[in-house]
């Protein structure tokens, strides 16, 4: 009686244990459902330690019905868990379906950066009046540099707060003049030549990056003079700018031009009459010029005596700035895309 009285708990835990099978909703239930029955503590683990209780004559029987449970359940656990992971895959292929009769999504149009559209801009300006476009390395030697631009020794635009240095000998170059030097080298007079690229220069902040962009232009001939310039740079910001914008030049110091300016326009914003952009003066300064010094053309082996020149050099990111009425410098740099996408 011992025998069937165990026999009977064997089957109605059983009965049970395929019950919450059935009801299982998720393989995390289904799992659950086996620990409780076959795990080491299990309902059904359990019995089998009882088996010492038994009589001899009843064990055989009573471990023969516990592993028989112990199948019957297994096999339904697992074929719970097929149908569990079945219907999980018919879901998920359900809401992965393809209407292929949809239009296709279109690729985003891409657009020319905005400093590469004023660089291009400023090309096409000055290649109308017969300028050519000079490029150079963008680590210079001291000489290059430096040297052949009348930079001394001890002038602080050398030190190291403003140049990245390389070596004892080579920089990154602080601007484009040095494209000037190659040039002259290998060109004899009359020229007239831009250089636009990548300049680098221990500065951040919103109107200054480590690494950008400048052009600088040079002509040289036999009677090249000061009104030359006034009325190349004339041309030039007012086919930039699209508008006829007054120049004033003001007497300023380089150290490879002699005289030097620096050149301010008329405010774009609010027509002179002052605005917060131009600090209520009704001009801002677009970039510096002036006659090419005799000690760089010396150390070109230019006969400054049978020839004169004239340079000038401007921010390409200063000038973008001001057409397109950007007021930071680092969203050039940023590569955020929803202002990028407004100059597509």
């Amino acid at each position: 009686m011992a025998s069937v009285s165990h026999n009977e708990k064997i089957a109605t835990v059983t009965d049970q244990a395929v019950t919450e099978v059935d009801a299982a909703q998720s393989e995390e239930q289904l799992e659950a459902v086996r620990v409780r029955y076959l795990g080491r503590k299990g309902h059904l683990t359990t019995q089998l330690k009882t088996i010492g209780d038994l009589p001899e004559t009843h064990r055989r029987d009573f471990g023969a019905a516990v592993n028989a449970a112990k199948s019957r359940l297994t096999a339904q656990l697992e074929s719970k868990r097929l149908a569990l992971q079945r219907v999980s895959r018919e879901s998920a292929l359900a809401g992965e379906t393809v209407d292929v009769t949809l239009p296709g999504r279109r690729s985003e149009r891409g657009g020319v950066h905005p400093v590469t559209r004023t660089v291009r801009r400023i090309n096409e300006i000055f290649h109308r009046i017969g300028f050519d476009v000079a490029e150079g390395p963008e680590i210079e030697d001291d000489f290059h540099n430096f040297g052949a631009l009348n930079i001394p020794i001890d002038h602080p635009a050398r030190a190291m707060h403003d140049t990245f240095y390389v070596d004892d000998d080579h920089v990154l170059r602080t601007h484009t003049s040095p494209v000037q030097i190659r040039y002259m080298k290998t060109h004899k007079p009359p020229l007239q030549v831009i250089a636009p690229g990548r300049v680098y220069r221990c500065d951040s902040d919103v109107t200054h990056t480590p690494m950008f962009h400048q052009v600088e232009g040079l002509a040289v001939g036999t009677d090249v003079s000061f009104a030359d310039l006034k009325g190349v740079l004339t041309y030039f910001a007012q086919e930039f700018f699209e508008t006829d914008l007054p120049l004033r030049f003001r007497p300023s110091y380089f150290p490879f031009t002699e005289p030097s300016a620096e050149v301010d326009i008329g405010c774009i914003f609010c027509k002179g009459t002052g605005c917060r952009v131009c600090q209520r003066t009704g001009w801002i300064e677009i970039l510096g010029c002036g006659m090419v010094h005799p000690e760089v053309f010396r150390q070109v082996d230019i006969d400054n005596e049978a020839y004169t020149g004239y340079a000038f050099g401007l921010g390409i990111e200063r000038v973008t700035m001001l057409r397109y009425e950007v007021d930071d410098l680092r969203l050039f740099f940023n590569n955020e895309l929803t202002f990028l996408s407004q100059f597509r």
